[in-house]
């Protein structure tokens, strides 16, 4: 009997245990609004890093439950029914969709851009055998995440890059770390700066909320009975439509991939970055068995109440599983450059991200300005984490828009998957002008972004250059 999958589960559950129970009592957590699964997520990065392998324990068993996990997590907001959803502001929720794609596509060329000019820097400098892709290392590790970053600088290795995956693994790790600390920094000077509306605000202020924990005797509504128990349980009924939708999902992918192999190798490439993004095609297979069920007339049988709480286990399993797939080593490897392309991607994210996002969002800035920090520094469960600080039922649109604009960027950031190459090719084949090329697409992609968020922005764009997070009070 293997019992592999069970005592990882039970891992990671002990340490979401324990990091409630801390969140409950030490009030520096509760002051600082640290998330129990990211409390525990650091239990686990120290404990795979060091205890678990004695055990005979592997952290690549995280990796798989984070890449279904979070798939799981898409579907469970793609299945809501959007009547019952609190609506944009705006009434339609177009504006907040090309807002969103702006400021996700302005991620990809930022990071893009600014790790690979680090890079020159060092080169022309203090490095000159640095490897050119190592700036792509951040992008890679901050906005797609450790499951990218190791398989897209896997292939670098032959080409000279010696030890690149534990670069990228190490950048994950840092991202994590900034999304994490930086993410609870955010939302503690919101608070007190008064860049969140007064609902959720005030909502943080109430004691439950600061101890993790509802007051005895106290409760609140979280879901509702759909189908009668003895038939079906309700929870059995919202699991079965996920992964049923989830099947669908799988085998989308696996006909793409089939098309995708007749091309041959560069085919073959393109279905591998495609599974890597499979919550994408989850969502819409998600959307694809809603539109059956509303055809059917029985799309009144989901609750987003229930599939809130599916999507919260997801998020929360999903976050903790993240910090503790990291591995401590990868931290040694290429010390001072990574540390510079450290620093480079929090003045990106921690700095440049909310500048701009307070400006070009027109509702729910400060909460999408957390989703878009927390995913372009970690996962979309970091961002989804953060959110939950302040918004812990996905009452606003945000999370569901967000989704839904991701598809849509990962169009126009195609081009950049192509050409991730291009720097390593420079290094193997001693010709630097494919790094240079790199370097101008990169640049383009950050031109295009500043021209779209001018327009979508309009005249706040550059209003009051001086303040780090603009409103219509300051």
């Amino acid at each position: 009997m293997d019992f592999g999958y069970v005592l990882n589960l039970g891992a990671v559950s002990v340490a979401l245990l324990i990091g409630a129970l801390l969140r409950a009592k030490v009030p520096f957590l509760q002051r600082f609004l640290i998330p129990s699964s990211i409390i525990g997520g650091f239990f686990l990065l120290f404990f795979y890093n060091f205890a678990a392998p004695q055990l005979g324990l592997d952290s690549t068993v995280l990796d798989q439950l984070m890449y279904h996990l979070l798939n799981v997590s898409f579907i469970a907001m793609a299945l809501r029914n959007p009547s019952d959803d609190k609506p944009n502001k705006d009434g339609s929720g177009r504006k907040a969709f090309f807002q969103n794609v702006a400021a996700i596509f302005g991620q990809y060329g930022l990071q893009c851009f600014f790790g690979l000019l680090a890079t020159l820097v060092m080169m022309v400098t203090v490095f000159p055998d640095l490897f050119p892709a190592i700036g792509l290392t951040l992008p890679l590790g901050f906005e797609l995440g450790p499951g990218q970053a190791y398989s897209m600088t896997a292939p670098w290795e032959p080409l000279g890059f010696e030890g690149g995956t534990s670069v990228g693994l190490a950048m994950a790790a840092a991202g994590f770390i900034v999304g994490s600390i930086g993410g609870v920094i955010l939302i503690n000077i919101g608070i007190r700066k008064g860049w969140l509306d007064k609902k959720h605000a005030e909502a943080l202020r109430t004691r439950s909320l600061f101890s993790g924990f509802l007051p005895k005797g106290g409760s609140r509504e979280g879901s509702r009975l759909t189908s009668e128990g003895e038939s079906i349980d309700t929870l059995s009924y919202h699991v079965a439509l996920i992964m049923a939708s989830y099947l669908l999902s799988w085998a989308m992918l696996t006909v793409v991939e089939k098309l995708l192999l007749l091309i041959g190798p560069a085919g073959a490439e393109i279905a591998s970055t495609l599974w890597g993004i499979n919550f994408i095609f989850s969502m819409f297979a998600a959307a694809i068995v809603r539109k059956i069920m509303v055809a059917a007339g029985i799309s009144y049988t989901i609750d987003n109440g229930t599939m809130n709480r599916i999507n919260g286990l997801s998020v929360d399993l999903t976050v903790a599983c993240c910090l503790g797939a990291i591995s401590l080593t990868a931290l040694a490897s290429y010390f001072v450059p990574v540390l510079v392309l450290i620093v480079v991607g929090i003045i990106i994210t921690c700095f440049i991200l909310p500048w701009y996002s307070s400006r070009l969002y027109s509702d729910y800035a400060f909460l999408r300005m957390l989703v878009l920090f927390g995913t372009a520094t970690g996962t979309l469960p970091t961002g989804l984490s953060l959110l939950r600080v302040v918004d812990p039922d996905f009452e606003t649109p945000v999370a569901r828009d967000y989704a839904y604009a991701s598809g849509m960027v990962f169009v126009f950031v195609f081009p950049l998957i192509l050409f991730v190459n291009l720097p390593a090719y420079s290094y193997s084949q001693n010709n630097p002008a494919l790094f240079y090329t790199m370097l101008a697409i990169t640049g383009v992609y950050t031109l295009i972004f500043i021209a779209v968020y001018k327009i979508l922005a309009g005249k706040k764009a550059f209003k009051k250059m001086g303040t780090f997070f603009y409103t219509e009070n300051n």
